[in-house]
């Protein structure tokens, strides 16, 4: 315990009078006096102050206020320091992933560079040279691009969900690095996903990405649906979908790219949320982000004129995902806030990330869907095999070599519609002679994978899933079976034909039993039946909704 000093005492005790050769007195300032007794080991160490009856005073109320409040002040401090310094740390992750001070091809993004003919963003070094002299370097388009813009197939990324075979000259997981500022901007994020691979080119994560952002859900390639299909189904089915998975949007919008159907609506939408925002079009790779820009842009010269003048410079379409290869800044609105094309998300569950390059295209469609339908009663023209029993309990169908379904149970009037690319051929062979004929006919009859080299580096099937698909309703579609990257089969557990009656089932009939087998990164989905073609109007039925789910239901636009 501190001692006091001398001035502070009223009076100093006759036994301190004394010269006391056990007493040193210090003396620090003139006017401040400390007193220190030395103690033997005889003696308890007791201060001065205390045996005299001069120790400290408990704290009271009021400095125990005041230490606390000093405390609090000093703790505001430190988590304003810690703050900053995180704001800093943000700051420098932006400029690192963003740097416009690198000139970029205006076509695919990547950097400038004049040493590597065969790689992204080269460019001849005199034209690289004359450009820049007269600062037009945003005006260039490299080489890669030139070629794909006249069909050619030129693959760029690879690894974890990148493309065996071709060139790879950046991973999957480099441009996903790129995406990483997104989540520290105050941006508007337009998030496109492909009708025909609704689950595979979600994002489920997306909120990974771009943070507490505002989200415009933009629902791309509707000109692939059948003729005749209901779009006020289709628009409930989305709706009802990603309110499921959680995600929170602004509003849904069904487009198409190539028609132009919907992308006024999201042009009003833009301009009415960006707020003075920058936009930045994000989704998977091939989902039409490039071709989706160029609609945007087309539609928007109409009444803005930056637009219009965007045009000239605009991203490159084509087939092969992985196209962009970084942000691609575009000036498109007159209050001058910037339109951002992104490198796609690459997913290794799709079947785009398991084929070789080569066999890119199969994967997409390129005219509308027309699904192929097989029951018992069909298979005797659909199939070379003839039919062993009353049902296709015991069948194999293979959607060329990339799908396998056993059907293990299901009822005698059960039909299976395949919806995906016309490319995949659709075989049906008894189960029990499946893996002879998978063997037999990989890269003949069941492709892709096609081609001898393609064959070497194929693995397989190795991925298998044993799916109970339930129903209570006989005369609606059971379910869809998406396959990621593919397409889906839908499934109805008793096809309607002219003259059918409905019959009664028993407990036991109200159930599908399949195993799918897929390449292993691949995955199979369960989803509600897709309400395609006029039947799809038929039987879907839209959910009551209470006051407050048609509240915060986002609202949809065609």
């Amino acid at each position: 315990m501190a001692l006091r000093t001398l001035s502070t005492f009223p009076s100093l005790p006759r036994h301190l009078a004394r010269h006391d050769h056990s007493l040193t007195i210090i003396y620090r300032k003139p006017t401040t006096l400390i007193i220190c007794k030395s103690i033997t080991d005889s003696e308890s160490a007791v201060s001065l102050s205390e045996r005299d009856g001069f120790a400290a005073a408990a704290p009271t109320p009021g400095e125990r206020f005041l230490e606390n409040q000093r405390a609090y002040d000093a703790q505001k401090v430190v988590k304003k320091q810690l703050k900053k310094e995180k704001k800093i740390k943000k700051n420098e992750i932006v400029r690192k992933v963003v740097d416009t001070s690198i000139s970029c091809c205006y076509g695919c993004g990547a950097p400038l560079q004049t040493s590597d003919v065969e790689s992204p963003g080269f460019v001849d070094l005199v034209t690289y040279d004359l450009k820049k002299k007269h600062h037009q370097l945003r005006t260039i388009i490299c080489g890669r691009c030139q070629l794909l813009s006249h069909g050619h197939m030129i693959t760029a990324v690879g690894g974890n969900g990148g493309y065996p075979g071709g060139k790879q000259f950046v991973s999957a997981d480099e441009l996903r690095e790129k995406l990483s500022h997104l989540r520290y901007e105050k941006a508007l994020i337009v998030k496109l996903v492909d009708i025909v691979d609704f689950n595979g080119s979600f994002l489920a994560r997306v909120r990974d990405l771009v943070g507490a952002n505002p989200i415009i859900l933009v629902i791309t390639k509707i000109d692939l649906l059948p003729k005749g299909t209901d779009m006020n189904c289709i628009g409930d089915w989305v709706v009802e979908v990603t309110t499921r998975k959680k995600l929170n949007v602004l509003s849904v919008h069904l487009t198409s790219s190539k028609s132009l159907d919907g992308v006024s609506g999201v042009a009003s939408e833009i301009q009415k949320e960006k707020k003075g925002r920058d936009v930045y079009i994000l989704g998977a790779a091939n989902v039409g982000k490039s071709a989706f820009i160029n609609a945007l842009l087309k539609t928007m010269a109409e009444r803005d004129p930056v637009a219009a003048m965007a045009q000239k410079y605009k991203p490159i379409q084509s087939a092969v995902p992985g196209t962009t290869l970084g942000p691609i800044q575009i000036n498109a609105f007159l209050g001058g806030e910037k339109l951002y094309d992104t490198p796609g998300v690459h997913l290794h569950h799709r079947q785009a990330a398991v084929v070789h390059s080569d066999d890119l295209p199969a994967l997409a469609p390129q005219n509308r869907l027309r699904g192929q339908s097989f029951d018992i009663s069909t298979l005797l023209t659909q199939s070379s095999s003839s039919p062993t029993g009353e049902s296709l309990v015991g069948y194999s169908f293979f959607w060329g070599g990339l799908v396998r379904i056993d059907i293990l149970k299901a009822l005698p009037e059960t039909c299976f519609t395949f919806y995906g690319p016309k490319a995949l051929d659709i075989h049906v062979v008894p189960t029990k002679t499946a893996n002879e004929f998978y063997q037999k006919e990989l890269g003949v009859l069941l492709t892709p994978p096609s081609g001898k080299h393609q064959m070497q580096e194929w693995r397989g099937l190795q991925s298998h899933r044993l799916l109970r698909i339930e129903f209570n309703d006989a005369q609606r579609p059971a379910s869809d079976v998406a396959i990621s990257g593919l397409g889906w089969i839908s499934i109805e557990p008793i096809r309607k034909t002219r003259g059918s009656e409905p019959r009664d089932l028993v407990d036991a009939e109200h159930e599908i039993s399949l195993c799918v087998s897929v390449p292993k990164p691949v995955e199979v989905f369960i989803r509600p039946t897709l309400p395609i073609a006029p039947s799809g109007t038929e039987w879907y039925q839209y959910r009551d909704l209470t006051d407050k789910e048609e509240e915060v239901r986002p609202k949809w636009y065609f």
